[in-house]
């Protein structure tokens, strides 16, 4: 409806540079974001002065993740009007997309000296201080807001949030519900929500305060985390090998590592699979997550079976079958990890690929398993470098995963 407004008005007169700015906003809304972005620019050519024209653009292209175009148009705007308190709302927003906390707090609390209540400034200040481990401080900036302005559902979403932080889920599923009750369409409640709902499982936050604390830190410390537990398990493994009386005390070390890796992969799908078991649990769980749950548990039931089957009968297959389901659970959690477009498109080819040949080499073995003689021995001879190749690539998905997951198409 307002697109038809705008376009109305512009028909009217086609060179007003602030009915092409706003048209351009409504368009990155609906998610048609090269008109949008044309609409913006085209704003801004007609009045290359007016603030609001390079607001709107930088607007759009932090929804396209287009970032260094963002702050230059962000801070074109902001050096032509400084005393917008909504553009240094954005300028912080672009700079916690990019994990520049001192920046973005920088940003919103100069926003905040021109409007002590602007809604916008004082969420993304609480946001960068609980990053900057100030929680006490986010604790108290949310408070004040929640007092004089108690209907935000932004606001409730935040202070959940930062509950969640403070490892208290029970409160962030209060905010998170009062946040989803003023605004149904709030997506950052619903998806804050789901955490609250897993985090009341002690695994599950355990494992949600170390993902909250890896995402404080930037890509490259991620990184650092990453390769200095990998490297510190070979590290591991160096020492047992050359010293066996060593080895009782360092196995556990390592299983504890392991299956710590593991869950970092696996918790998030895992135990959204679980909270489709609660009946309000899978009603907050959006489209992708239930998509994701179910490629998720379809190979974890084939698993299981496998496993079962092996139990009952003995037969090796079995295990390796269980095993090959199991391992494919690694590239296919990655694959919903990775944000939408290419980055995904890619891991999930590289899954198909991984399951194609792991599924292959089962076959294999049960065609093998109905020969006999030299014909079953050259066909298991032939399942081997297709169960090499395929752990090899299942346990490299990780390192695979990682890469795209730190990639933001532009959109």
């Amino acid at each position: 409806m307002a697109e038809s407004e705008l376009r109305q008005a512009l028909s009217a007169e086609p060179d007003e540079a602030y009915t092409h700015a706003l048209l351009g906003l409504c368009l990155a809304q609906r998610k048609e974001f090269k008109e949008a972005t044309a609409e913006a620019e085209r704003s801004v050519h007609l009045s290359p002065d007016f603030p609001f024209a390079h607001y709107a653009l930088a607007s759009i292209l932090h929804e396209r993740n287009r970032i260094p175009e963002a702050l230059a148009a962000i801070h074109e705007a902001l050096r032509l009007d400084a005393s917008d308190p909504d553009y240094f709302a954005l300028l912080a927003a672009i700079e916690i997309s990019e994990k520049h906390w001192t920046e973005a707090l920088e940003a919103a609390e100069r926003g905040l000296k021109l409007e002590s209540e602007h809604v916008g400034c004082t969420n993304l200040r609480a946001i960068t201080l609980v990053k900057l481990g100030r929680k006490a401080e986010a604790g108290v900036t949310i408070d004040a807001a929640l007092s004089k302005n108690p209907d935000n559902s932004l606001t409730h979403a935040n202070q959940g949030w930062t509950f969640l932080e403070q490892n208290q889920p029970k409160k962030a599923l209060e905010h998170f519900r009062e946040a989803l009750r003023l605004d149904p369409e709030n997506e950052w409640a619903r998806s804050g929500i789901v955490e609250a709902l897993k985090a009341r499982n002690i695994v599950y936050a355990l494992m949600l305060r170390y993902f909250l604390w890896m995402s404080r830190l930037s890509t490259r410390v991620q990184w650092m985390v990453i390769l200095g537990g990998y490297f510190g398990n070979r590290i591991l493994a160096s020492i047992a090998r050359d010293n066996p009386a060593l080895a009782p005390w360092v196995l556990p070390l390592q299983i504890l590592y392991i299956s710590f890796a593991l869950l970092t992969w696996t918790a998030d799908p895992l135990f959204n699979l679980l909270l489709r078991m609660n009946r309000f649990g899978r009603l907050v769980l959006s489209r992708e997550q239930t998509v994701a749950t179910n490629w998720f548990g379809s190979c974890l039931l084939l698993a299981l079976l496998s496993v079962a089957a092996w139990l009952l009968s003995s037969r090796s297959i079995f295990l390796i079958t269980a095993a090959v389901f199991g391992f494919l659970l690694l590239p296919l959690a990655g694959t919903f990890k990775c944000s939408e477009g290419w980055p995904r498109k890619a891991m999930a080819a590289y899954t198909t690929a991984m399951a194609a040949v792991g599924i292959a080499a089962v076959i294999l073995l049960f065609v093998a398993a109905g020969q006999s003689g030299g014909t079953a021995k050259t066909t298991r001879a032939a399942c081997v470098p297709l169960i090499t190749l395929f752990f090899l690539g299942a346990v490299g998905s990780g390192w695979v995963a990682n890469i795209l997951i730190s990639q933001r198409p532009r959109r």
